[in-house]
């Protein structure tokens, strides 16, 4: 078993994400006593819009796709840390044309469903907010598209714009918002799917963690062991963690304990026992 530590750019506004996904998966497998496998080079950061920005990270990009194409056709157990959301363009097509009917848990305090050409949008847009939207071939990535919409899972988000919004309300995309009876709400909404989950870790309230956009109101450490202990009941194609920084703005560094204790059984059950200073 291997975990997958994505270090190029995507859409990278700082360098802490591209060295947190190292630092954080890194932990990961030696906790669990498995290989880690770095994809990809770490980058500067890229002036410009999304546009820019994807140009800039495709060659990496390719790569990780690549490699979890690899991964799931040999039945391989995904876990992988990718620094930025706009990675999962590379990994969400590739789960989606294998496994069609599986449900998208995502994780999120955005909707990340907006489009290039969309309402408000600018050049300038942030490449992570329509990263859904690329994989499911509303807008051409050069990455692969698949996604079904009717299979995302929003978890947590809170901070969506009016096309998001909309969609949700359409009924395009499903969300489970933060609150009461999470773990049991998550549960009616997977309908006993096969599961592929993303994490980005700004659905924790702002202040838990150092991530780039925080946003209050979120999920407690306690709500995301409620919903992680929910997902482990499943079967799980994968697992990818984002928006994880290494350090604070200030410099201080980030603590991966507590996020490692709250995600630990969908950890156990896809990589085995664990090292117990994680343990819940």
């Amino acid at each position: 078993m291997t975990v997958t530590l994505y270090a190029g750019a995507a859409g990278d506004r700082n360098l802490r994400a591209m060295r947190g996904s190292v630092e954080l998966g890194s932990v990961i497998a030696q906790s669990y006593g498995v290989a880690a496998d770095i994809v990809g080079e770490a980058a500067a950061v890229i002036e410009g819009g999304w546009a820019a920005q994807l140009s800039a990270a495709l060659p990496n990009l390719r790569s990780l796709a690549v490699k979890i194409a690899q991964r799931l056709d040999n039945g391989e157990p995904l876990v992988l840390t990718t620094g930025r959301c706009a990675a999962s363009l590379a990994t969400l097509p590739m789960v989606a044309q294998r496994y069609p009917d599986a449900a998208i848990v995502w994780f999120d305090a955005h909707g990340d469903s907006n489009l290039p050409d969309g309402p408000g949008a600018t050049e300038a847009s942030y490449l992570g907010g329509m990263v859904i939207t690329g994989a499911a071939g509303e807008w051409r990535t050069g990455l692969g598209e698949g996604l079904n919409l009717a299979n995302v899972i929003l978890v947590g988000a809170r901070d969506l714009d009016p096309p998001e919004q909309a969609r949700i309300d359409a009924g395009e995309i499903s969300l489970v918002p933060p609150g009461a009876e999470l773990g049991l709400r998550l549960r009616e909404a997977i309908r006993g799917r096969q599961l592929y989950i993303h994490l980005d870790c700004d659905v924790l309230t702002a202040g838990l963690l150092a991530t780039e956009y925080q946003v209050a109101g979120g999920l407690q450490w306690r709500d995301l062991l409620e919903a992680f202990e929910v997902l482990a009941d499943h079967d799980v194609l994968g697992l990818e963690i984002a928006e994880y920084e290494a350090s604070w703005p200030d410099g201080r560094p980030n603590d991966p304990n507590p996020l490692l204790a709250a995600i630990q059984p969908v950890l156990r059950r896809m990589l085995g026992g664990g090292d117990d200073q994680h343990a819940t």
